[in-house]
């Protein structure tokens, strides 16, 4: 009976450990998830979609956040949060924007938020320089942007509520880096996944990823056999009425 009962508990672990196993060997890496919500099928739109789906919560930025030009980036996000300065603060503080600027690893898009203060600009034509060559994806501003000429030029791809030539120096002060921040209305966490172009600004939550690829690929299934028969028969509602995509 003992030898019985500590076989069943044997097993019982093994079970628990082979289940454990198969779970992370299917679970996506984030290279994995970032070249899923690259693919051009999965706008943003779709991925707006499916991040409402799968948590609930609305992902899109207000939609004033707009592209400084036409472009589209997806990455995890490096946060820093400002926060306007006394004038009868004469501390040093430290700079976290420039910090996550020179710490980011390539590929991530820089999320700077300017907490009361969005005439003031985050980025200019020497951070977006930094950022260009360190390999960073692109810049989302809960706050302004200047030179963004140069920004063209360069082709470094920034979203931001606004467009102003006053700096951030001697008004804004680093409050923290690598925390979460509330962007364009949205919460960002350190490593969610940013996506944006024409359209707007997506968050998708590290948590939610892989479910929202799942449902992105069952959208694309499905209008990719909706488009035929809105063709064939002109309708809309011909295909709703197989595919219930809406």
């Amino acid at each position: 009976m003992r030898k019985a009962r500590l076989r069943a508990i044997v097993m019982g672990a093994l079970m628990m450990w082979v289940a454990g196993m198969s779970s992370s060997a299917l679970a996506m890496t984030p290279e994995q998830i970032i070249a899923a919500l690259e693919r051009p099928e999965n706008s943003t739109g779709n991925i707006a979609d499916a991040v409402e789906e799968a948590t609930g919560a609305r992902g899109w930025m207000s939609s004033d956040m707009k592209p400084i030009y036409d472009a589209r980036i997806v990455g995890r996000a490096a946060t820093a949060l400002m926060r306007p300065v006394l004038k009868n603060d004469t501390r040093k503080y430290p700079n976290h924007m420039l910090d996550i600027l020179d710490e980011a690893p390539a590929g991530s898009v820089l999320v700077y938020v300017m907490q009361d203060g969005l005439e003031i600009a985050a980025m200019g034509n020497l951070m977006g320089t930094t950022a260009k060559v360190r390999g960073l994806a692109g810049a989302v501003i809960d706050g302004a942007v200047r030179d963004i000429t140069e920004l063209k030029r360069l082709a470094f791809p920034v979203w931001s509520r606004r467009v102003s030539p006053a700096t951030s120096v001697g008004r804004m002060i680093s409050v923290d880096k690598q925390i979460p921040v509330k962007c364009g209305e949205i919460m960002v966490h350190p490593g969610d996944y940013i996506v944006a172009d024409a359209d707007g600004v997506v968050v998708v939550p590290t948590a939610a990823a892989e479910k929202v690829v799942v449902l992105l690929k069952q959208y694309d299934d499905k209008e990719s056999k909706m488009i035929p028969i809105i063709e064939r028969e002109k309708s809309m509602r011909k295909a709703l009425e197989q595919y219930n995509r809406y």
